[in-house]
Parts: C-alpha cells; structure tokens; sequence
C-alpha cells in the first residue's frame, strides 16, 4: 500500500474504509461517481478513517444487453466478495443506475460489514420545446409518435439531446430513482440523500457527510442488519405506494430481504399499500421530475406525511443513529402541487402496485395502478398471443393485424429464465393501427418486467414464468382474459381439463447457453415472486475470513 504514497500513520489501526463505486462510462448514469468518492474520501478522511476506493460492476440500463437485470446478482456477489476478502471495516456503496443500488445493498446485506449508500442522484429537468420532459417516460412516447408519424427521426435526435443535459440517472420515478429513494426509506441513506440532483452541489456535501457518517457506524459497530429489519421493509413498501414508485422496487426489496432473513412476501406489497394514497405528482403517473420534486421537500416530506398518519415505523433506526421518524419530523413541504397532502392525496389510497392472482399467475403478478388507464382496470378480451417480443414486433405495424382496443396482448418467455434475466419489455408499443387511430392505452399481459419510467396498463412479473412452465405458457390467441384489479385477479378462461391436456402437450425451451455466467444464472435464479435472486445466494456468510493469503 506505501506504494501508492500513503504516509506511515494511516496504518495506525484506524477504521479501513472501502468505496465501492459502480463508475463506468458504459453506464451513463454513473459517469460521474468517481468525483462523488473524493466527496466521501474527504469525509472518511475528516473523521479519522482510511479510505480506499475500489471498482465494482457498472450496469448501464441503456447499453447492456440482454438486459441490466441479468447481471444484478453477478453485481452482487462480486462486490460481496470483495467487501469480505478485503481487510474492510466498512463500506460506503457508490450506485445510480437502476440495478446499481439493489446489488450493492444486496452485496451489503450478505456481508453485514457496517455500510452506507450514496447514490448518484437524478438528471436535471429535460427542457424540450418550452416544457419539461422525463427521461425514459418521454422515449415511449417519442417512440410511438415515430411510429405514428407525428414525429421525425431529426426531431427525435434533437430531443434526445434535451432530456439528457446532465450527469445524473432518470429524473422520472423509474427505478433509479425509486430504488434511491427505497435506500433512503430503508435507512441506508441519508436523509433527503435521494432527490439532490446529480450536478448539485448539495449532492456531493451529502456525500462527504456519508464519509463522516460511516465511521461513525465502524465505532459503533452499526450494521445493515440492525437498519433494514422488517419495520424498515414496511417503511419502504408503504414509501414506494406513496412516490408510485416503480413496480421493480418489488423484485428488489425481495431480493435483499432475501439476503438478510428477513420475512418478506409478495403479498406484504398489496396489504400494505392498500391503506397508502399516492401523494407524489411525478411522471410516469403524474406531471413533475425529480428536480421539481428536490425543491418541494424531498422524500422526508413525504415520509413525515406517512408517520403523522400513521403509516410509518417511525423506530426503525437509520445510518444516522437516529429512528427514522425523528429524522423525518421536522421535514417542510414547499410545493403542493408536487407533493399533496394526506388529506387530499394526488390519488385516492390503494392506487400503488397491486398484486394479482389467479389460474394465469398462481404464484402472482404485479400492477401499477398508479400508470395504468382506469377504464381498464376491470375488463375482458381476447388474447392475441406472442413467444417473444421480437415476434410481435414483426407483425406490429401490421394494418391486417387481427386487433383492436379490446385485445389483451400477450407476451411470453420473458422472464428470469426465459429471456434470460426477466428484461423491460412488457409495456410493448400498441400496434400501428391503434396508435393511428389514437387509441394510448390496451391491456398487456407479460413474464417480464417494464422500465419504471414506462407507464400503461400492463400486468407484469408473471409466475411461475413461461420458461419454467407456468399457465402463461399455455395461454392461446383466441382465449378469454379477465383483469379484476380491485378484485386482484387475473383469470384464463380455460377449462383445467383444456389446460392440461395443453400442459401434456407444452416443451420447455432449448437452453439459453452451455457455460459461463448465463448458464448459472438460468440454472439457478429464483422466480420473480420471490426476488429473482440465486437460490444459493439467499442469505448471507457474514464478513470472516479465517485463513491467510501468504
């Protein structure tokens, strides 16, 4: 370590702090995290600690194919190796991208070395055309107005240039900043840590406060199994019902749960969101960004909303040392507009993610009422059946194409095994026809996941998934679908006897790979129900290490 001109006294036995940073200029959204460590490194440095940097998995949304979320777990436990090989008293996790901030912490979770989280923090506003526009949210819309001729590819160029105009992650409530704000409600992060924009200065004084902050943790030996506890769960559960948070906070929270014991259910995310109104106006389910939503108070305005009602563990201990509901008490709202009162809530309670079942998905579904189309919310058509994307987009522009609003598309074979890794794509583009004809909204069924910036009424997270050989996989063009969302089912309207002898006649699909990481990752992933996670990663092995290297 001399080697790198470090002075003799920083061996003295202080607190060896590690950075884990997820920089990587294939993830745009995290270009900028390495001047976030020198932030931390000042703080670490300032309160008596050793810092040292070190680089874990980058998973940029945008380029990595097949999808970010193959690479989740990878993230996971590579940095949860490290954290444990390396001679680390603590951690300081460095995230922004979507899959980012649930790897570190799920890395954190299995290790349980005292840790904080610093995410990166959102874009600035998108300025296009004298408004605002999100990222993500707008592409989809951009997207179909190509396809409807109502934009050029030029304009669309231009666009992209003005919605991303900053270092940053998504400043829509998409996952990105819906996983942020879960580290913030979890107590992992510092108070009003998820919503100072990227280029902010505020965002970089929070990070040399997280700095100090961790070594503090250190001294008082403060771990993350102490912090997120099933109350911290709740917290975030009921948090994301109240932002509209993206439905992958499910998966997520899951996920890391998983890694700490803690009991955690699908079902927990339906009960105990029922009694939470959606307070938050941001797109994709509402008007304002995450810029607009910083200025207005920032996620402890919304919190100390839930904890006066209520609604809020207000015990559970945070990084700071302190219960949540005293870090939240004295948190302001300064725009209305943005973030609404209890009394008088951007939508009534029981507008968040809703869990589903039925003979389609016995082991659930996942929808995000908050996004989705009212009128649609109950309702019965024929399925229009497909075995991949890339099949449906074949015929999508189709003005043959057997199809109208009432159609519910179905697209399979999407999910963590059948893809592989479960990839944002089920909020497929409505077929050319319908968009000419202006038709926005129709009911999409699908074993897949979809970008929390996107919005629409669409099922998602169907288990068991096709791939594995749940009833999605039986489903035909032609078949009776009914979506009851405030009964919470989801019905095929297919005899058993029909479906099983369906079920006789059904192959499973030709595995995706042989070797290396796609293999493992097939062999062994959970189902979306249950975190998507490995099944020999569940749980953790703590932070010994008792042998020597030399």
């Amino acid at each position: 370590m001399r080697s790198q001109g470090f002075t003799p006294e920083v061996f003295d036995g202080r607190p060896v702090i590690g950075i884990a940073t997820t920089w990587s200029e294939l993830t745009p959204c995290n270009v900028h995290l390495h001047r976030v460590a020198e932030s931390v490194k000042r703080g670490v440095w300032q309160q008596g600690g050793f810092p040292l940097e070190f680089p874990a998995m980058g998973l940029g949304e945008t380029l990595l194919r097949p999808t970010a979320m193959l690479y989740r777990n990878l993230l996971a436990m590579e940095a949860e190796e490290l954290i444990r090989a390396n001679p680390l008293d603590g951690v300081v996790l460095l995230s922004g991208c979507d899959k980012t901030t649930p790897g570190l912490l799920m890395a954190a979770s299995s290790v349980d070395l005292p840790a904080i989280m610093v995410t990166g923090g959102p874009k600035l506003n998108g300025k296009y055309q004298g408004a605002d526009v999100g990222s993500g949210t707008a592409v989809w819309r951009w997207e179909e107005d190509l396809v409807a001729g109502r934009m050029t590819q030029e304009e669309c160029y231009f666009a992209e240039g003005c919605m991303s105009r900053s270092d940053g992650h998504c400043m829509t409530m998409g996952t990105a900043s819906t996983m942020a704000s879960m580290a913030e409600a979890l107590g992992m992060q510092l108070p009003y840590s998820a919503t100072w924009p990227a280029p902010d200065s505020r965002r970089y004084e929070t990070a040399q406060r997280a700095g100090q902050v961790i070594v503090g943790l250190v001294e008082q030996d403060l771990r993350p199994s102490a912090i997120m506890t099933r109350e911290a769960f709740e917290n975030a559960i009921r948090v994301n019902a109240a932002i509209g948070g993206s439905t992958n906070a499910v998966i997520h929270l899951l996920a890391i749960a998983g890694r700490l014991g803690v009991p955690l259910s699908l079902e927990d995310f339906d009960t105990l969101a029922r009694d939470v109104p959606t307070l938050l106006n941001l797109q994709p389910s509402g008007q304002y960004l995450m810029e607009d939503f910083c200025y207005a108070g920032g996620l402890p305005a919304v919190m100390r909303e839930l904890a006066e009602a209520g609604l809020l563990n207000t015990g559970a201990v945070t990084v700071t040392g302190a219960g949540i509901g005293h870090n939240v008490a004295g948190a302001q709202c300064w725009n209305r507009e943005v973030i609404k009162p209890l009394a008088d809530p951007f939508q009534p309670a029981g507008t968040g993610t809703a869990v589903l079942r039925g003979n389609l998905a016995p082991e659930g579904a996942v929808i995000k009422q908050s996004a989705s189309s009212p009128h649609l919310l109950k309702h019965r058509g024929q399925a229009l059946v497909f075995d991949s994307p890339e099949d449906y987009y074949a015929v999508s522009n189709d003005p043959d194409l057997d199809v109208d609003e009432n159609t519910v598309l179905v697209v399979r074979y999407c999910g963590p095994r059948g893809y592989p890794g479960m990839p944002e794509v089920s909020n497929v583009a409505l077929p050319k026809k319908l968009l000419v004809r202006g038709i926005t909204d129709m009911v999409r069924i699908c074993d897949g996941r979809m970008s929390g910036t996107a919005y629409g009424t669409v099922v998602l997270h169907v288990a068991p998934e096709a791939a594995a050989g749940g009833p999605l996989a039986l489903a035909q063009t032609g078949d009776w679908i009914t979506l009851d969302v405030p009964a919470r089912a989801l019905t095929l309207e297919v005899s058993e006897e029909e479906l099983d002898q369906r079920r006789a006649r059904w192959q499973p699909p030709a595995p995706y790979a042989r070797r290396g990481w796609t293999y493992l990752y097939t062999e062994h992933v959970q189902q979306a129900s249950a975190g998507a996670d490995l099944d020999f990663l569940v749980g953790g092995s703590g932070h010994e290490v008792g042998r020597d290297s030399h």
